[in-house]
């Protein structure tokens, strides 16, 4: 189980054909909102992708709204959820936040999700509100306190 940050175009690809396997063919969401300004190498988010036994199965990424990171895009395809690949995620991208001097992140996690969000330390900060069809909340957490 290992994450790399993304830096080559194929990686990249790799990265767009999980999201759009989760997202779009598993959850419904449209294929022109899954993908965005956001979606370079030479943009202001940078993403990653997690590798189980050699091949890539989960990805997320990071960018800053207003000096805090903004955790996106973090999915894992199906058969691959229950390896502890997602806590792998959000640690990699806690991670890229800390080394450019970020102590807070945020994410909009799908209820679904709150459970294994709160484990990571994260605190609901908004009322449930929906985004491409299925209810989300806004979720922070402070990263000062912890080591690199």
């Amino acid at each position: 189980m290992d994450a790399i940050k993304i830096t080559l175009e194929s990686e990249l690809k790799k990265a767009f054909s999980i999201r759009k396997e989760v997202f779009v063919d598993e959850q419904g969401v449209p294929l022109e909102d899954e993908f965005d300004k956001f979606d370079t190498l030479e943009g202001p988010a940078l993403h990653i992708l997690v590798y189980y036994q050699d091949q890539a199965v989960g990805t997320g990424r990071i960018r800053w709204a207003d000096s805090v990171g903004k955790l996106e895009r973090i999915c894992i395809l199906k058969p691959y959820r229950q390896f502890g690949l997602g806590k792998v995620i959000i640690k990699a991208l806690e991670t890229i936040a800390k080394e450019q001097g970020t102590s807070q992140v945020k994410l909009h996690g799908q209820i679904q999700a709150e459970g294994f969000y709160k484990k990571l330390g994260y605190y609901a900060a908004s009322d449930v509100f929906m985004e491409d069809g299925i209810p989300h909340l806004l979720m922070k957490k402070e990263l000062s306190a912890e080591p690199l």
